[in-house]
């Protein structure tokens, strides 16, 4: 199954890498007259209903080859094209006055009859009740003489949820693309899934249009807190800089309070670096026991937690962690376990709101043994660790490696100048602001690798090998706001052999 949100962000993934969506449609639509040949044959009476989105597009790439083929093909038009490829595919068909009728709604006098009736109307970008003119097209469409094929999913079904929105089409056939929408399978349509050249590199690595799907625009009577709460617990008395990098990147992310937790003396230097941080002073040099009880209503006010950076590996520290950790994970609160917090904690079992985010070192401390040399071996070693400890790994690297025990993303935007320390803290930030926002663990752990290393891309397109974390920090912004336009200015590396 391919929910509308993960269908759209795969298209969006797959022109980034070079497959176009105009590439897409082509093919989708050609799929399409593929299946009424395969189904009905040749010499055939088409009428295509088409709106004015994708779908309809998809429906005049189908009439242009069910012409070619020296089928009598009529499009029905409901209205102007509004759909960027759509267009190129008016042009197409308008210039086809000899073997293609062209015919608006309003001319036909009523029912049709013909060999075949395509649904071109409405696909998955529908919301809300069908109105007009679609509504009256829907209703000539179902009661018209022929072979009824709808495109993708029958125009007035929600493709997700499977509800009728109003007038619906009823088709003897869909023909949908790439894979099986949620909707199709919770009524008793037929249907078929064809291929449209959508390149498993768009779901397989983190791209823009995960981005483009998931995080979505502020509205405008957002009140404070919209964009979530998180906190960070770390330092000690020797490390103030990591949980402030974290705080940071989680701010620049979209987060609209984030508190830092640090010992007193760490938590003075850390209102020191930035106004913008509201810093928490805990009692004692270390982070320990007597700290839990101070940090209850510090969790309680948030959405999402941090705990590792800058964390130290006191004896008191070390005793603490643990319960600090079963205390977040029982109030329900999401959590990012990175750096000390990680080592303190290794060999346990989680959670599925758990975000652990080794690096190599790590992830030998943490699961007992060095990952595996083989990109392909890593992947699955990835994979079993995630079952393994209920939890989401992120495995930083050359290539990023997530997964929640069932299902894996890989990202390879990073660069060699993020070799400095300090961008792992920065990616515990961003991924904490998403979990904040209410999106799930698994995509957060991927948004978050894609965008750290996307920022420090750009970073390193301006600087080289000579940018800091608070470089990456700087960034953060950009990517979120045109993740399509950042893409671009990716390093290409190829980190599968």
């Amino acid at each position: 199954m391919i929910t509308t949100q993960e269908m759209r962000a795969l298209e969006i993934n797959s022109e980034a890498l070079g497959v176009s969506t105009l590439q897409l449609m082509e093919n989708a639509g050609r799929s399409v007259a593929d299946e009424i040949e395969k189904e009905l044959g040749k010499n055939l009476e088409v009428v295509v209903f088409v709106g004015h989105g994708g779908k309809g597009g998809d429906g005049l790439v189908a009439a242009r080859h069910l012409a070619e083929r020296e089928n009598k093909v009529t499009v029905i038009s409901l209205g102007e094209m509004k759909h960027k490829d759509g267009m190129v595919n008016v042009s197409a068909v308008e210039n086809m006055d000899y073997s293609i009728t062209m015919l608006g709604f309003d001319d036909l006098l009523g029912e049709v009859k013909a060999d075949v009736l395509i649904d071109a109307m409405l696909g998955t970008g529908v919301k809300g009740r069908i109105r007009e003119p679609f509504a009256s097209a829907i209703r000539v469409f179902n009661k018209s003489k022929g072979f009824k094929v709808s495109i993708d999913v029958p125009s007035g079904i929600d493709p997700d949820l499977g509800e009728e929105l109003g007038e619906y089409v009823r088709p003897d056939l869909v023909v949908t693309f790439h894979d099986v929408k949620p909707g199709l399978l919770k009524r008793e349509f037929r249907f078929v899934i064809k291929k449209i050249g959508i390149p498993p590199e768009a779901s397989l690595y983190v791209g823009p249009g995960d981005i483009l799907v998931n995080v979505r625009p502020r509205p405008m009577k957002s009140r404070k807190g919209a964009g979530g709460r998180v906190l960070v617990i770390g330092g000690n008395e020797t490390f103030s800089g990591a949980p402030a990098l974290a705080a940071l990147a989680s701010l620049r992310t979209g987060a609209d309070l984030v508190y830092v937790a640090s010992p007193e003396r760490t938590a003075e230097i850390i209102s020191s670096l930035s106004p913008d941080l509201i810093s928490v002073k805990l009692s004692g040099k270390n982070i320990n026991e007597d700290n839990l009880t101070e940090l209850d209503k510090w969790i309680d006010k948030v959405n999402s937690v941090v705990l590792g950076p800058g964390l130290g590996l006191a004896d008191e520290t070390v005793r603490a962690v643990p319960a600090l950790v079963n205390k977040i994970v029982e109030k329900g609160k999401p959590l990012v376990l990175d750096a000390d917090g990680l080592k303190i904690m290794k060999g346990s079992k989680l959670n599925d709101m758990v975000v652990i985010t080794p690096h190599p070192g790590e992830f030998k401390i943490f699961f007992g043994e060095d990952q595996r040399e083989s990109e392909r071996e890593r992947i699955n070693q990835v994979v079993d660790k995630a079952r393994e400890c209920n939890c989401i790994v992120l495995l930083k690297g050359y290539l990023d490696i997530v997964s929640d025990g069932r299902r894996f993303k890989l990202n390879k935007t990073g660069n060699p100048g993020m070799t400095v320390g300090g961008t792992g803290d920065t990616l515990t930030g961003i991924i904490a602001t998403f979990l904040a926002q209410g999106i799930d663990p698994f995509t957060s752990a991927s948004l978050g690798a894609f965008v750290n290393g996307l920022a420090g891309t750009l970073a390193f397109k301006e600087m080289g090998a000579h940018i800091t974390a608070s470089d990456v920090v700087s960034k953060i912004a950009m990517v979120i706001g045109d993740p399509i336009t950042s893409f671009k200015q990716k390093i290409y590396k190829r980190v599968i052999s």
